[in-house]
């Protein structure tokens, strides 16, 4: 048994006092508010871990390194990096990248992964002390009746038959789970989208959707509807589906994707020019970094906010107690996770209120103005996640493949 005393905690019930959490095997077993201090000493206000809904690790290695041209030009220096992998180097950097995420209070990191690497991937996060979610992306085509380019065709299994029989031998562990995706109706025909959803058999089912116009108009020149229409008449829209993006959906597709989860990635959406999504008018909502720019889901949290009061022109879109909800969502992982209660894994990430950035202000409101660099101690199922020279082993990571 394990005791963690909280000075302030997050819980269902709103900000509490003097918490004390205990947990039994990684599970929180007890909360108890207005406790003496007793156990591992939490100073600030302790929220539950954060959950980082879409990642794609290797494009970590791009920040500083692609500033110009649009999301297509970007692209193909993604395809050139890509390219560069191995098993080895790709752990290295991974396992940076998953160690920058637990320093930013990610417990849980959701990794779109159409490079195939997955013992790396398994290792990385493994042995820095993030919990993971694998979603293994199919990845057909190189664009709606258009054949793999040479750069896109190390991504492919070939058809969705073969990509399916990997993906069932993949089994998971106590730090993994197995969900699968759709890269995009870019890179998946539609007769083979109803294929993955079965693979999926309630596991997370995830796709890209709709995050540049470009792949409106193809969609809709190929098939007459919408990729979010699409979706929904291939069965794809389930209670285990995460879209990701939908930055350009009509009236129609935000009602379709009412009811399955969004991931919405703001620093990436922003980075990549792609444009500022409907996000008030979505339901359930979680958070990634995708292409890794920047490791700071409270800044993503805080975008849908800003991002909000831009398209608006209003203020206080999103409570505070709304954006803590799409930071610590657990649920598109297939975690039992991200709530301080009894019955979820003891993920727990103290925010320091004593920073430049978070004096003085009211405890209510720290996640709309704390940051990554305010995080001090991060629990994962119990364990206090070890820091390292974080900085230099992503320096080494990205050397090795310059």
């Amino acid at each position: 048994m394990l005791t963690f005393w909280c000075e302030r905690a997050w819980l269902p019930s709103g900000i509490a006092s003097g918490v004390l959490v205990e947990c039994d095997d990684g599970v929180i077993t007890n909360v108890t508010a207005d406790a003496q201090p007793a156990g591992d000493m939490l100073r600030g206000l302790v929220l539950p871990g954060f959950a980082n809904a879409h990642s794609h690790a290797f494009q970590r290695a791009l920040r500083g390194r692609a500033a110009g041209g649009d999301f297509w030009e970007w692209r193909e220096t993604m395809y050139a990096l890509a390219a560069k992998l191995d098993p080895d180097n790709y752990y290295a950097l991974a396992r940076a990248t998953y160690a920058e995420m637990a320093l930013a209070g990610i417990t849980t990191v959701g990794e779109f992964d159409y490079i195939h690497h997955s013992d790396a991937l398994r290792a990385a996060a493994r042995d820095a002390g993030v919990r993971l979610t694998l979603i293994d992306a199919c990845y057909l085509a190189g664009g709606i009746g258009e054949p793999l380019l040479r750069e896109q065709q190390r991504f492919s299994d070939g058809d969705v038959a073969s990509w399916r029989k990997r993906v069932d031998a993949l089994e998971e562990d106590a730090n993994t789970r197995i969900g699968v995706a759709a890269h995009s109706v870019r890179a998946v025909p539609a007769e083979d989208l109803a294929a993955i959803v079965d693979a999926a058999a309630g596991r997370p089912l995830h796709i890209h959707l709709s995050e540049q116009p470009a792949e409106n108009e193809a969609c809709l020149k190929a098939y007459g509807v919408t990729p979010a229409a699409l979706l929904a008449q291939h069965g794809f829209l389930g209670e285990n589906t995460t879209v990701v993006h939908a930055t350009h959906l009509t009236d129609a597709d935000v009602a379709l994707v009412g009811n399955v989860n969004v991931c919405l990635c703001p620093t990436t959406e922003r980075d990549l020019a792609d444009g500022i999504g409907p996000a008030r008018r979505l339901g359930r909502l979680s958070l990634g970094t995708d292409q890794n720019a920047v490791i700071d889901i409270l800044a993503e949290a805080q975008a849908l906010e800003m991002n909000e009061r831009l398209a608006s022109g209003r203020r206080g879109n999103f409570a505070a107690a709304e954006l803590v909800d799409a930071l610590t969502n657990h649920e598109s992982l297939g975690w039992n996770a991200g709530r301080i209660e009894p019955g979820m894994l003891c993920d727990l990430v103290t925010l320091r209120t004593d920073t430049v950035r978070t004096a003085g202000a009211d405890p209510a409101q720290l996640p709309l103005v704390a940051g990554a660099a305010d995080v001090s101690d991060v629990v994962v199922g119990g364990k206090k996640v070890v820091r390292g020279d974080i900085a230099g082993a992503l320096e080494s990571a990205i050397a090795a493949l310059r």
